[in-house]
């Protein structure tokens, strides 16, 4: 039954996102359905996925399944609590410093977490290439604003 709880999670998921998406605003100009393409087209890949996932894990249910038991090892869960922190502070942080800092930062920290303290050059490359390179496709070529 463990290995259920995640495609059952994902799939209701999906379909609370795609109940939702239906009952978003009309666009008062051209198209009115235009608004709910997206987020529809987004829900629907989470419910078929989350519903493909879960009958790969009815086939294998019979199967012992490990996850959880990795979760137990007190460092696994020490990352995993601590990534959890890091994603809210990025949260908070976001709309207040800018996407590019923000993001930097996140990346930092958590690359720091999962490859240590050895790697630094690795990690303060990889954080601060990924963050420009995303802040430069977004906002130069395909001129979306970021915070």
């Amino acid at each position: 039954m463990e290995r259920l709880i995640a495609p059952i999670f994902f799939t209701i998921i999906g379909a609370v996102f795609f109940i939702l998406s239906i009952n978003l605003p009309r666009s008062p100009l051209g198209n009115p359905n235009e608004l709910t393409y997206f987020p529809m087209m987004i829900a629907i890949m989470i419910l078929v996925l989350g519903i493909v996932y879960l009958i790969r894990e009815l086939k294998l249910r019979k199967e012992e399944f490990k996850a959880f038991k990795l979760v137990r090892v007190p460092e696994t869960l020490k990352r995993l609590i601590i990534s959890v922190l890091l994603m809210l502070g990025y949260t908070l942080i976001f709309e207040r410093i800018g996407f590019l800092i923000s993001t930097m930062l996140f990346l930092g920290a958590l690359l720091f977490l999962l490859n240590g303290k050895s790697r630094w050059k690795l990690n303060i490359i990889t954080s601060v290439l990924f963050a420009f390179i995303s802040w430069y496709s977004f906002a130069v070529l395909l001129q979306v604003s970021l915070p």
